[in-house]
């Protein structure tokens, strides 16, 4: 049962979680605002829905996310031009701190995760695990493999590392 790709990919994101989370508030953050911030970094602007598909949450989960964002001075929410219901949500000055401290947390987790496996063995992992998710990417949503992945909420972990 352990060699079943499915199974160990699956115990290894779950382990990634449960040390993110507990990283996280060491910053001050929970792992689901921890997401939402690294989200937001990598997409200025989005809206609450694309945030919420993003994050695999509903909406109103998303919505009270941002609302304690936002009363923390960490995120601020701009009129959409193109839709007047709808909200921009941008990092304000004050959240850049804690995402810096939360990307240095995040690079010892996965320094720690790949505690002796040399570089290329990590390129190849890397590799592999890329082309993984593109497989079973493709046709997601009606988005090919490369658009699909920009949407895959279990990229959490390379928002912080890689900004």
């Amino acid at each position: 049962m352990h060699d079943n790709v499915a199974f160990l990919a699956n115990d290894i994101g779950r382990l990634f979680r449960k040390r993110f989370d507990a990283a996280s508030g060491q910053a001050g953050l929970t792992g689901p605002q921890w997401r939402l911030l690294g989200a937001i970094q990598r997409n200025p602007g989005a809206n609450q829905i694309a945030l919420a598909n993003f994050l695999d949450v509903e909406p109103i989960t998303a919505a009270r996310m941002i609302d304690r964002l936002e009363k923390a001075g960490l995120v601020e929410r701009r009129p959409d031009p193109g839709d007047r219901r709808a909200w921009c949500l941008h990092l304000t000055e004050a959240a850049q701190p804690q995402i810096a401290e939360a990307r240095a947390l995040a690079e010892k987790v996965i320094a720690r995760s790949l505690a002796g496996i040399d570089e290329n063995d990590q390129a190849l992992l890397r590799d592999l695990l890329g082309r993984m998710r593109d497989n079973l990417s493709e046709g997601c949503c009606g988005l090919d493999a490369t658009e699909a992945a920009k949407h895959s909420s279990d990229d959490d972990a390379k928002v912080l590392i890689n900004g």
